[in-house]
């Protein structure tokens, strides 16, 4: 999908210019008049903007000011200053206030779509280094799931009521859901965020070295010990150990596992003494464990200790709603790790992505866009980019249109349609009158916060504000957040 460049500036003139400068660069363009109005729709979840041009001089909300507000509710969101000044001052000025480029007027296209081409570029490195600072150091959080679809949000809130304590976790699902990514949001939101995160795939253990390899060994305790080794739990100590593929470990390491865990603690090959440990246990498995222990392969002891609080990880075509940000998020990711160019996905290639199955799941969604970006000749992908699906798919005119992925927005009472949500907000008062923006405002907060349960970041995203601008609103208005659902 091609990125959306909104043009704030009360010049008509100069709007259409830079409107034909955008689209002719391959972007979609949207415009606004003024600040106000480019701020509402830079908040508007629906519109979907990456990157702002702004007009510095403008009557009403000044260009500075717009600055000032789009860096309170939206500080990611790339701002490229426009004007007929080149002062010094002033370019300093907007750069410390968060303008990412200063272009003097009349703007050349090139410069402008260069500049464009930069800021997201820029906005996609800034990203995934935050996401892989945040996962080196054991933080990641749930905002960094991509997770918008039905079928998933209920496995988040149970997932963040299970961070809030030590409970055992055990995640469900087909290789390549993202069991592990669960894992780590888990460890970030809990009070173990920053502490080790110590990931063990027990199916790629060797069986004669799963002992050694979670519980450690003394120097000299077989052939081949030559230095003593610590093993997985006392790496792990203090924070989560991680058992990926749990159902591959053989029965004898079972049962040394289950000790370690009513114990909390381990006997390393060859040593004398137990060693205390403190971890949080996280396993995951695509097995079907409850028929494991029918069959006399897994424990069932060891099956009731790891099966406290389950979480059941849909597959990819269970969440088809999720595969265009997917898509998009992984574009910016290999556009970082690759130096590409890649703006997005044409609408025919993405209407085949998310009519295929994924048998693979998300981990094969991943491998297809890293591969098609390689592939890629143009700034968009295109069907033949991914050969290993194109082949398997019929022509994309007999596929399915692909459904417009808007997010769910209350319905006012006074307006007509269906009546879904419970506590819908209300835009006139009881006299017909309009009713003023701060008493809308607050009851839309309240009622967004109720509709998503407490979820905080999920009302920030959905609102397009920041989360410190939500808490402030929050405490001016004094709302009721009961069973909120982020740590701390």
């Amino acid at each position: 999908m091609a990125k959306t460049i909104l043009v704030i500036d009360d010049d008509p003139t100069q709007r259409r210019l830079l409107q034909a400068a955008v689209e002719k660069a391959g972007f979609a363009c949207r415009t606004a008049p003024d600040g106000e109005t480019g701020i509402a729709m830079s908040c508007d979840a629906r519109e979907a903007i990456d990157v702002v041009l702004l007009d510095l001089t403008m009557p009403g909300l000044s260009g500075m000011e717009t600055l000032d507000r789009l860096a309170e509710r939206r500080n990611e969101l790339p701002v490229i200053m426009l004007t007929a000044t080149s002062g010094i001052d002033t370019i300093v000025q907007a750069m410390r206030r968060g303008a990412v480029d200063f272009i003097v007027k009349p703007a050349n296209p090139e410069r402008v779509v260069v500049s464009i081409r930069n800021a997201l570029k820029m906005q996609s490195l800034t990203g995934e280094v935050k996401r892989l600072s945040r996962k080196a150091e054991g933080g990641m959080r749930f905002e960094d799931m991509i997770a918008s679809a039905p079928s998933m949000r209920g496995v988040l809130r149970m997932a963040e009521r299970a961070s809030s304590s030590d409970i055992p976790v055990l995640i469900l699902g087909e290789s390549g859901v993202g069991k592990e990514v669960m894992a780590r949001c888990i460890q970030g939101a809990s009070a173990r965020a920053g502490k080790p995160f110590v990931t063990v795939n027990c199916g790629a253990i060797p069986e004669n070295l799963v002992e050694s390899i979670l519980f450690g060994h003394e120097k000299g305790a077989f052939t081949g010990a030559v230095t003593k080794s610590l093993g997985k739990f006392a790496e792990a100590d203090g924070g989560t150990l991680f058992l990926d593929e749990v159902g591959e470990l053989p029965l004898d390491a079972q049962v040394k596992l289950l000790r370690a865990l009513q114990e909390g603690e381990v006997d390393a090959v060859g040593s004398r003494r137990p060693t205390k440990v403190d971890v949080r246990i996280i396993s995951a498995t695509n097995r079907d464990l409850a028929g494991q222990v029918k069959a006399g392969t897994f424990r069932e002891d060891l099956f009731y200790r790891l099966n406290v609080f389950p979480l059941d990880m849909p597959s990819l075509k269970e969440r088809r709603e999720d595969i265009p940000a997917l898509v998009e998020h992984f574009i910016a990711r290999f556009n970082a790790s690759e130096g590409a160019k890649v703006t997005g996905a044409a609408a025919d290639t993405m209407q085949m992505l998310h009519a295929f199955d994924w048998p693979g799941n998300v981990r094969q969604l991943e491998n297809a866009v890293f591969r098609a970006v390689v592939l890629c000749e143009g700034e968009l992908l295109r069907p033949q980019d991914f050969p290993q699906i194109s082949g398997q798919m019929p022509e994309v005119a007999s596929l399915p249109p692909l459904p417009e992925m808007r997010p769910a927005v209350p319905v006012a009472a006074n307006d007509a349609g269906p009546a879904e949500a419970a506590s819908p907000v209300a835009i006139k008062d009881q006299d017909g009158e309009i009713r003023s923006l701060q008493d809308i405002e607050r009851d839309l907060l309240q009622y967004a916060i109720e509709f998503y349960d407490g979820h905080m970041s999920e009302v920030s995203r959905r609102l397009g504000i920041g989360r410190s601008t939500l808490y402030r609103k929050v405490r001016e208005y004094d709302l009721e957040v009961r069973g909120e659902r982020e740590a701390g």
